[in-house]
């Protein structure tokens, strides 16, 4: 029996994700993996986190193990408020709605902004889980090549321009500006103004998805887009995935209060309300100051890291192959000799037990088939340099046969 005949057109334009399918693979024994956006086990506060799970569950256990509001916990909220104001972002609580990770933050945009056949703008380039989130309600997503300092304001306005000459709708422009997911590159406070101008001449809102912000080795912040917002046209994701533990599933929005309201409404249709007990445990973490404590050690693990996967590149990748070296975040995108198909070269690097991600697959014009995605928070130094040297001998046959 077949059950096609029962599903949405919704439902038909989704796709799995590829990271997440490449993941299966990577369960295989001694298989090492650059391809998860996967933050290191090492850097888990689990004693921690223990001990105040203890103390939330003793001292407010009834209420930890109700429902709670869609809207997320008070405290919670009213902390993150506070902590933006170091963002320059002068908030309240009745801005942040928690979500359950930032993929469903990015799911409820899909939901409230696209109909099918709006446009979204994002970058080339760009996160898969946020294209898969927009596509999967119809959205026809039009790509900004990225350069060094990420999207081209002036490149913006000339497509957006384009796009409504052609009578296209267009609802919002998605930009990662710190350490984008998969290219590393950060938006200078001059782009982000530029974007921001664009943005309200053409009467657009922008989504700025911003998991890896705190994750900085070098260099001075760059303001967060709606810290620099004066019309409420930038909403923001933020996630303690990233700074915490991606096992929390929890996440924030900021925006305008009507934003928040809506996502509200359409929060409550898809899971109620994001976890109380954990929204409790986060809350107090924060309250004991522990969070800046661990993320200190956290960014110190990931530079070392870093540097230490770029100087292994440096070493074993042939003479052809050339890479980013960001400052944050937590992957390398690497650019092969242009006959080389990045896709094609998984499957030969999956049988010597290393794995990436394929970077065709972040490009939504299905371009980018000669990059890849490597991330390197997970591996250990023993599996970054040996993976690294069966990488680049797999690159090197691949070379060999052109």
């Amino acid at each position: 029996m077949t059950f096609d005949r029962f599903f949405s057109g919704s439902s038909q334009m989704m796709k799995k994700s590829s990271i997440r399918e490449i993941l299966k693979l990577t369960q295989q024994p001694d298989m090492i993996s650059f391809a998860g956006g996967l933050p290191s086990p090492d850097s888990f506060p689990i004693d921690d986190i223990r001990q105040i799970a203890s103390e939330v569950l003793e001292e407010d256990g009834k209420a930890a193990l109700q429902y709670g509001t869609t809207e997320g916990d008070i405290t919670l909220r009213t902390l993150l408020a506070k902590r933006h104001k170091n963002d320059g972002l002068d908030i309240s609580p009745e801005n942040i709605v928690i979500t359950t990770g930032s993929q469903q933050a990015l799911d409820l945009c899909g939901k409230l902004f696209i109909d099918k056949g709006d446009v979204v703008i994002c970058g080339l380039p760009s996160y898969l889980g946020g294209l898969n989130a927009f596509s999967n309600y119809g959205a026809y997503l039009k790509g900004i090549p990225l350069d060094n300092e990420g999207m081209n304001p002036a490149l913006l306005e000339e497509t957006i321009i384009s796009l409504k000459n052609e009578g296209r709708i267009i609802k919002f422009i998605y930009v990662i500006p710190d350490f984008q997911n998969p290219a590393g590159v950060t938006l200078p406070r001059s782009r982000r103004l530029e974007i921001i101008s664009v943005a309200e001449r053409h009467d657009l809102l922008i989504v700025e998805d911003s998991p890896y912000r705190e994750v900085r080795f070098e260099g001075t912040p760059e303001p967060l887009m709606s810290a620099l917002d004066r019309s409420g046209r930038v909403i923001t994701l933020f996630t303690f995935s990233k700074i915490l533990a991606p096992g929390f599933r929890l996440a924030w929005v900021t925006g305008h209060p009507q934003i928040i309201d809506k996502i509200v409404t359409a929060k409550q249709s898809a899971d109620l309300c994001s976890p109380p007990l954990i929204q409790k445990i986060a809350a107090r973490y924060i309250e004991k100051g522990l969070l800046d404590v661990n993320l200190k050690k956290t960014v110190e693990l990931y530079r070392q890291r870093r540097d230490y996967m770029i100087s292994c590149f440096r070493e074993f990748m042939p003479e052809g192959v050339t890479w980013t070296e960001p400052s944050g975040g937590m992957f390398l995108f690497v650019t092969l000799p242009p006959s080389i198909d990045a896709a094609v070269l998984l499957e030969k690097a999956i049988k010597k037990k290393v794995a990436f991600v394929s970077g065709s697959v972040f490009h939504c014009n299905n371009e980018g088939h000669n990059t890849m995605r490597i991330n390197f928070s997970f591996a250990d130094k023993n599996d970054t340099c040996e993976g690294v040297r069966r990488l680049a001998a797999t690159i090197r046959e691949e070379m060999d046969r052109d």
